[in-house]
């Protein structure tokens, strides 16, 4: 009994210190909330099996794990017109809160949104419906999974019950600490030391000049395999991109670099038969690059096909490093865009106005405020800030 004490509370203190909340815990442990919380009051004991899950699936989040491996982007065709069904069972989202539009991308004619979730819509059946989420739509849509006590896998299971064809699945790995070195990965493509069956590689440093050490540095990125094929990787030093969008220093960005899967058609939907099999993203992840990469060392003596595996990429598949598991980094909606826009475009001429309302005794600002006309889209838009979880979900 004192065993099992100890136990609920080393679980808990973990789950508090890595900053996991029941609900997370839960979901990631396909047990429900009010059971964890049972077990972390002694009111429940778990079987050794539970035990062994909770743990499992709480070092996922755990802050010190130098990789970390997400979804960032998810394109999947449906063959339907009706887009209340899709929005309803699919996404299980409430309709009536999104935001129509009489237009769209991809050839579509009008799409519903909410923030960056986006459905494409099409009269036409053999276009269907397309839902896209790109990589801050993925983060956005996690807060409802995780609201309606599902995890990725349990949607896209959804998604392949409504016969849902799946066009582009990109998985992302996060490196925190600088394991990948993007310049010395370029270098060894150069050096014909990234044994591939890509017969292509592109390394570019784009982008505004950013000063370590009093040195010129820029970020690198590195396309390995066609752009234009089904798959290919994409490298990148995640910090620079940080820096440029949001003006975060290089040394205090959290994530250094990031490992781009990007699967297409195809190689989309066979992946994603793996994860669902498997529910495995870590085994899906590096089969697919371990298939079609792998950095080596030059060795004259050797033949290419027998050099030695470079250590660092070792590290990077697997070796000496912790299980890598796919974890969440959900973000509400907000109207962060539109604001920081307000700043830098907008802001400084409305100031100047203002000061010139105080100076001439006017009240042009104000009363141009209080006059403005809000569209449908702008109430809309209202609506969708202030609504609360239980409204937004089915």
């Amino acid at each position: 009994m004192e065993n099992e004490k100890i136990w609920i509370k080393e679980l808990k203190e973990k789950r508090l210190a890595y900053g996991v909340s029941q609900n997370k815990l839960a979901v990631a442990s396909h047990i429900t909330r009010p059971y964890l919380s049972d077990i972390e009051t002694g009111k429940a004991v778990p079987t050794q099996q539970v035990k062994e899950d909770l743990l499992n699936a709480l070092e996922r989040f755990n802050p010190d794990n130098p990789l970390e491996m997400l979804f960032d982007y998810v394109r999947i065709r449906f063959p339907t017109n009706d887009v209340a069904q899709i929005i309803g069972e699919v996404l299980r989202l409430n309709m009536d809160y999104m935001l129509h539009e009489d237009f769209g991308y991809y050839s579509y004619p009008e799409h519903y949104r909410f923030g960056d979730i986006v459905v494409l819509v099409s009269h036409d059946v053999s276009k269907g419906v397309l839902l896209e989420l790109k990589g801050k739509g993925c983060r956005q849509f996690e807060n409802f999974l995780l609201a309606q006590h599902r995890s990725w896998y349990d949607f896209f299971q959804d998604c392949m019950e409504h016969k849902g064809i799946f066009k582009r699945l990109d998985l992302a790995i996060n490196d925190k600490t600088g394991i990948l070195n993007i310049p010395d990965l370029a270098k060894k493509c150069k050096q014909e030391e990234c044994i591939s069956v890509f017969r292509s590689f592109k390394n570019y440093r784009s982008g505004e000049l950013v000063h370590r050490d009093e040195k010129p540095y820029m970020g690198n990125t590195l396309y390995i395999g066609s752009l234009k094929s089904e798959v290919y990787f994409c490298i990148y030093e995640k910090d620079y991109e940080q820096y440029v969008k949001n003006d975060i220093a290089l040394e205090d960005a959290e994530i250094k670099n990031r490992f781009e899967i990007r699967l297409k058609n195809d190689r989309a939907t066979q992946a994603m038969k793996d994860l669902l099999e498997h529910q495995n993203a870590e085994k899906t992840a590096f089969e697919i690059i371990n298939r079609y990469i792998r950095f080596a060392d030059k060795d004259e003596t050797k033949r290419r096909s027998d050099w030695q595996t470079n250590e660092r990429w070792e590290w990077f598949i697997g070796k000496n490093r912790g299980a890598l598991r796919l974890t969440i980094q959900p973000e509400p909606y907000s109207f962060e865009r539109t604001l920081n826009w307000l700043h830098h475009q907008v802001a400084p001429t409305l100031k100047v106005a203002s000061i010139l309302d105080i100076l001439n005794g006017t009240t042009i600002i104000s009363t141009m405020i209080h006059e403005a006309k809000l569209t449908e889209k702008h109430e809309k838009l209202i609506e969708q800030q202030h609504l609360g979880m239980e409204d937004l979900i089915t």
